[in-house]
């Protein structure tokens, strides 16, 4: 079945058309010939092989003829499908740039889906490790021997705080306490008890895990440095610091001192 808007090579061709028309007058011709100078009952009478040479001699023109029109038919359409691949290389090309542009567009669209659902995750976070330096904080701030305890005034407003809308507001009082302390007493504050050492842990390991979380959708590491500049990330490199800077007669996971005290000198038991 021939597809709609097909037009085949040989039609309206000038060349076919003349083509035909030579073929048609010289068969009249040759057919006047043939009455004239031999004769039809002659003609048909010849024996076979004179009138296969006659015929042969005959047609050779026309033969010829075709030979030359089916070239140029031939090289026409070629030159057609050559176009028509020329054509559809294009529409390749086109069909190319955009897939292209579309798996851009689905990265970016997966990209932004991953960030939405991290910065969603993230805030969740937050919030945990708000509640962790918040038990930490109360470990190190309200103990009986601490001479500067905080009121509980002063406490309740930082947990409504937390609760509320700044899970960060206990590590920026630790990062106060801390850096108006001396080393040794900022080795206390966090690494002091066996209590204060696991919630340090625990800040640490999940501040940790959410910075590789953000691995994934911070191309640009901006997720990475917000974190860094907030004050969990503060905080999360106060307590490298400390891990990093051990004061002279402590050690992380003895606790042969009193926790307590802002003197810098460890008791030996």
């Amino acid at each position: 079945m021939v597809p709609a808007g097909y037009r085949s090579p040989y039609d309206q061709d000038w060349r076919v058309l003349g083509g035909l028309a030579v073929t048609v007058i010289y068969l009249i011709l040759m057919a006047l010939y043939i009455d004239s100078e031999v004769g039809w009952p002659a003609f048909v009478t010849l024996q076979v092989e004179r009138m296969g040479s006659f015929l042969e001699g005959a047609f050779a023109p026309l033969a010829f003829l075709w030979l030359v029109i089916g070239y140029f038919l031939q090289k026409k359409e070629l030159r057609q499908n050559t176009e028509a691949m020329k054509m559809q290389f294009v529409e390749i090309q086109r069909s190319a740039e955009q897939a292209t542009v579309q798996a851009e567009a689905t990265q970016r669209a997966e990209l932004h889906q991953r960030r939405e659902s991290y910065l969603k995750l993230a805030e969740l976070v937050r919030t945990q490790l708000g509640y962790v330096v918040g038990l930490l904080y109360l470990s190190s701030q309200l103990a009986d021997a601490n001479e500067e305890k905080v009121p509980p005034e002063r406490l309740a407003n930082l947990w409504m705080v937390v609760g509320r809308d700044d899970p960060e507001a206990f590590s920026r009082e630790l990062l106060r306490v801390s850096t108006v302390s001396t080393l040794q007493y900022r080795f206390k504050l966090f690494f002091g008890t066996e209590i204060r050492t696991r919630h340090t842990t625990n800040f640490e390991h999940s501040f940790e895990r959410l910075l590789r979380s953000a691995e994934s959708c911070d191309e640009d590491d901006m997720i990475r440095d917000a974190l860094m500049g907030s004050a969990h990330g503060n905080l999360y490199r106060r307590i490298q610091q400390v891990r990093e800077q051990v004061p002279e007669g402590f050690e992380i996971g003895a606790y042969n001192f009193d926790p307590d005290s802002r003197d810098g000198d460890p008791q030996t038991t």
